[in-house]
Order: structure tokens, then C-alpha cells, then sequence
């Protein structure tokens, strides 16, 4: 998912049984969903003009029926109206081979009426044909430079405004753009180019297909007169950066670097990469980055020529993305810190590996400090919720941030080890596939052997921050350091996590005693051969919390 100001932004029978699995969802979820159709697979035939900002479009919907008697279905696609000045999309004709289709487009919302009712498992093809002036969802602008673009702006469900599709993450499909435009641009999108030939009127036809299902909000189309540089393989794959004409040197100098490098982390410590290129692209429809996939947009501001750290890890982060978000994707908007907290806490993961633990602790304490201001301010807030009454709440730095931090803990609980076999795990499991929150949490319990329910209730489902206040002396007489542990943060949310104790002693020697936080107040005594000189809380930076301690006298 685009990062905005919060930082620095198959094999059927499985499918099957995979929606199915969550059709009881379906019925409680405010968002429209289709449980009963799976689309396959798009073909998006886009003409574009530079007389104009309406787009023609025909788009191919190849779908399966997964029950029988199916009469109508759904589809998201904005009405052109006044109600929308005008602007949005008319659909002309609706067809299935050669018979024409009765449908009904009202607002936002196209009903297809089948000529037959459906068989379970049934193959349909169909055709709809419609243009319009996009409202959202692709942006028709001049670039910084002044230069015409086209570049698509589809997070979070604004596919809707200029494509005819289930807008939604649970339905991934593969996906075809074929688009003629004057032939002065070049066209990127999904996926590998398999055709681009040139027509008569100054006009090019470019025709991308990706191969392996993605959610909507991740197919992208961006057309400006590029430069375009092919940096370097992984793993057989094109590296691509694709730049405003104008910031070709900077551009070029800008991308080149971490790609490869992140790319290589990622799937050495999680699993594959699923698609076919990574494209690094500057556009003017984002203001940070946009992960589609295999296709990453990034703002205009972005080259510098300076590979300025800001967005090195704004690349980090959308890379990271390909992997969580695009190939392993929520099945919900609820469930979005699944893609937006991975991602961050990945691209720390990778910092920590190529740049070193103290770029990785800043890191940490830079996401703390955004967690801690975001809940001064939404004290009631939860990382998984019901944000979808209004979905400029999906997200937030809770569930960036707070989402990242989650993952951190969870590695300090299980222990790294353990942490890493989890993650490869869940990705083999749901790679271009949907998951949830309680598929992730079962994985994780099934390789650590651990109940998992305390922790993920207290940090996702439950809203707050740890404070703690502590207190300690050392008792001499039994050679034990006493200490006095008090939760003190807002609300009746009540801590239960392991928690490290710092010992210092004189010529910076450190002793590490564990022990679980648990109840609103606890005491503790630590058996020592030494007295202390020192007591700390969490000295490794592994709980997200505030925290006092002061040592006090005992007559």
C-alpha cells in the first residue's frame, strides 16, 4: 500500500476451498463482497488520447461460477452523473460471445443479468464495454516537468473509478492491460510486455500480462514519456527503473540502488519472489510509494541523485511489500497491519542487515514515538477494527508502526529462530493467496508450540500502550534484588509479556533475567551473588512501552 506521510507510505480446487473458507465472513462484512464468483482473470483494452481525458475501455472478465443457480452478478464500477460532475465511466454494452447481456449500472455498483443460470464450476466470459472521464483511480495530469501522464492511483478501492472489477483484496486475478495511446509514450504495467507495435495515426499499441493473481488495488498503468533503464537480473528476472525523461542520470544513479540487494534478503529469508520483473517507476499520482506489484510507483520528488535515505528506505519498504501485501495479501481491509506492518518491520529487518544494528534500533525508536503520539490522540484505537464505514481509515501508524512493533515482540517471545521459521512458513503457505490475522497467529503457534492468544489479544485486538513503573532494592541479607513492577498506562488493558531485566555491575558488566509481567502490580525477587549498581527495564529494546525505575531505600 502507498506510504503517504506515515513514514519517511493457481490450482483451483485450492482456490476454491480457500474462499470457501471464508464465506462465513461474508454475511457480517459491511463491504460487498461475491462469494459465490471467483474472477480468474481481467483483460483491460484501454484506449488513450491526448484531445481528451475520457478513456475507452473494454475489459474481458473471465470468471467461475462456484455454485450453481447464480443469476446476476456484481461488479464495482463508478457511474458517470452529475452527481459526480460528470465524471466516471458509461457503460455501453455488456455481452457474453455473441449475446448481448441486460445489466444495470446504478452509483457505484454494475449488475450483469446471465442469459442462463450458472452450473457449478462453470467457466463465463464476459465483455464490457464502456468509456469515461476517471474521477480517481487514474490520473490524467501534467507531470512536474509539464509533460502529460496517465499513471493509476488505485489504493485503497479506487479501481473502481476507471476499471470494471471486484474492488476488493479477498478476489485476486491475474490481470492483461492492452493500451493504445499516441505513440510518443511508453507504457508500463504488470507483469512482462508481450507485445508493443505501432499503428497508424501516431498511435502504439503495448500489451502487458501478469501471470500470477494480485488484488485490484495492486494492478497499475503508468504512461509518460520515460526514460527507461534495465539495471540488473534476480534471479532471472528483469530489474527495471523507469524515470521522467528529465531525470534520466539522476533517476538511473537513484534506483540502481538497493533493489537487488533487497530483493535478495527478502527471498533468501522468506521464500520466492512471485512475479516476473520489479520495476521501479517516478510518477506524479502518489506523494510517497505504491507497491503494485512487480510495478512500483514512486512520487515525482523522489529523485534527488542523491540515493537520500528518506527514499532508500521508501524502496526498501515497497520491495518489502511484494512479499507482504502483494503476494501474501489480507483477506479483509481489518486485517490491512498484515501488509503495512510486515512491510515496515521487514525493511528494519533488512536495514539491520545491510546498514547495522543502530540504524535498526532508530529505527524502532522512531516507530515507538509515532505509535505513542498516534495513541495520545485515538486512545481507543485498534490495529485490527472496523474501519471500513469510512476507508480513509484504513490505515494509520498503528498499523504501520504499532503493526511492526507487533511483529517485534512476537520475535522476542518466540526467540529469532523460531520467528524466521514462522514467517517462511506462512508465506510458503499463503503465497498469492489471501491470509487473516488467525491464519497468521495458527502458523505461528504450529511452529513455536506456543498459545498464542493472550499476546495477539493485547496488541491487535485491544487498544493501549505499556507504561510500566518500577521499583527496586537489593536485600542483602538474602542476596536478592527485589523489584516492584506497576502498570500505570491508560484504560483496563492489563499486560501479560515477557519482559528482560538489565543487571549492571561496575566495568560495564550486564547480567539478563527474564521474567513475565503479569497482573496490574507484581513483585519479584532475583536471587544475586552481587549487589547491583544498576537496575534497566527491557535493555534490548524488545517491548513496546514506556517505563520508569528508581531505586529506593530500605531501613
Amino acid at each position: 500500500m502507498r506510504i503517504i506521510k506515515l513514514k519517511f507510505s493457481i490450482f483451483f480446487p485450492f482456490i476454491f476451498l480457500f474462499i470457501f473458507s471464508h464465506f462465513l465472513h461474508a454475511n457480517d462484512d459491511p463491504y460487498p463482497k461475491n462469494p459465490k464468483i471467483d474472477v480468474i482473470n481481467y483483460i483491460f483494452d484501454i484506449k488513450l488520447s491526448d484531445k481528451s481525458d475520457e478513456i475507452i475501455c473494454d475489459v474481458l472478465v473471465d470468471l467461475r461460477f462456484l455454485e450453481a443457480g447464480i443469476k446476476k452478478i456484481r461488479l464495482d464500477l463508478i457511474k458517470s452523473s452529475q452527481k459526480t460532475e460528470n465524471k466516471g465511466m458509461t457503460v455501453l454494452n455488456v455481452r457474453s460471445g455473441e449475446n448481448s447481456l441486460e445489466f444495470l449500472h446504478e452509483e457505484n455498483e454494475l449488475w450483469i443479468y446471465m442469459d442462463k443460470v450458472s452450473i457449478e464450476n462453470e467457466r463465463k466470459k464476459i465483455i464490457i464495454q464502456y468509456k469515461g472521464i476517471p474521477a480517481e483511480g487514474l490520473k490524467i495530469a501534467n507531470n512536474k516537468y509539464g509533460d502529460r501522464t496517465f499513471f493509476s492511483d488505485n489504493w485503497p478501492n479506487r479501481t473502481r473509478h476507471w476499471l470494471a472489477t471486484i474492488d476488493h483484496p479477498y478476489d485476486k486475478a491475474k490481470c492483461e492491460f492492452i493500451v493504445t495511446a499516441p505513440n510518443h509514450y511508453e507504457v508500463i504495467s504488470n507483469g512482462l510486455k508481450i507485445e508493443e507495435t505501432h499503428l497508424e495515426d501516431n498511435k502504439k499499441l503495448t500489451h502487458w500480462k501478469q501471470s500470477v493473481p494480485i488484488a485490484t488495488w495492486l494492478y497499475v498503468l503508468g504512461v509518460a514519456e520515460f526514460a527507461i533503464q534495465y539495471v540488473d537480473k534476480f534471479d532471472g528476472k528483469s530489474i527495471q527503473t523507469w524515470v521522467f525523461k528529465q531525470d534520466r542520470d539522476a533517476g538511473f544513479y537513484d534506483f540502481a540502488e538497493p533493489t537487488k540487494k533487497a530483493l535478495e534478503f527478502y527471498s533468501n529469508n522468506i521464500g520466492p519472489y512471485s512475479y516476473e520483473k520489479l520495476a521501479n517507476i517516478q510518477s506524479n499520482s502518489v506523494s510517497g510509494g505504491m507497491e503494485a506489484a512487480s510495478a512500483i510507483l514512486y512520487s515525482d520528488k523522489s529523485v534527488k541523485g542523491d540515493r537520500n535515505k528518506r527514499w532508500r528506505n521508501v524502496v526498501i519498504h515497497e520491495i518489502a511489500h511484494q512479499w507482504f501485501g502483494n503476494s501474501v495479501t489480507e483477506y479483509d481491509w481489518d486485517d490491512i497491519w498484515l501488509s503495512e506492518g510486515f512491510a515496515t518491520y521487514f525493511t528494519l529487518l533488512f536495514i539491520e542487515h545491510e546498514y547495522g544494528r543502530d540504524a535498526f534500533v532508530e529505527g524502532l525508536k522512531s516507530s515507538q514515538k509515532r505509535v505513542d503520539s498516534f495513541h495520545e490522540k485515538n486512545p481507543n484505537y485498534t490495529i485490527i477494527h472496523d474501519n471500513l464505514k469510512n476507508m480513509k481509515d484504513v490505515t494509520s501508524s498503528q498499523t504501520y508502526q504499532k503493526g511492526s512493533w507487533v511483529l517485534h515482540m512476537l520475535r522476542g517471545v518466540l526467540g529469532t529462530k523460531i520467528f524466521w521459521k514462522g514467517i517462511k512458513n506462512y508465506y510458503l503457505k499463503y503465497k498469492d493467496l489471501n491470509a487473516s490475522t488467525a491464519d497468521f497467529k495458527k502458523v505461528m503457534e504450529e511452529v513455536s508450540g506456543i498459545n498464542l492468544t493472550t499476546f495477539f489479544n493485547q496488541w491487535l485486538y485491544q487498544p493501549g500502550v505499556l507504561k510500566l513503573e518500577a521499583e527496586w532494592y537489593y536485600d542483602k541479607s538474602e542476596t536478592e534484588l527485589v523489584l516492584f513492577l506497576k502498570q500505570v498506562q491508560d484504560g483496563k488493558v492489563l499486560i501479560e509479556m515477557p519482559i528482560e531485566i538489565g543487571i549492571n555491575y561496575q566495568e560495564n558488566k550486564q547480567k539478563i533475567q527474564k521474567i513475565q509481567l503479569s497482573g496490574a502490580s507484581s513483585k519479584h525477587r532475583i536471587k544475586l551473588e552481587n549487589e547491583p549498581t544498576n537496575i534497566s527495564l527491557d535493555p534490548n529494546l524488545l517491548v513496546l512501552m514506556k517505563n520508569s525505575i528508581k531505586k529506593i531505600e530500605i531501613k
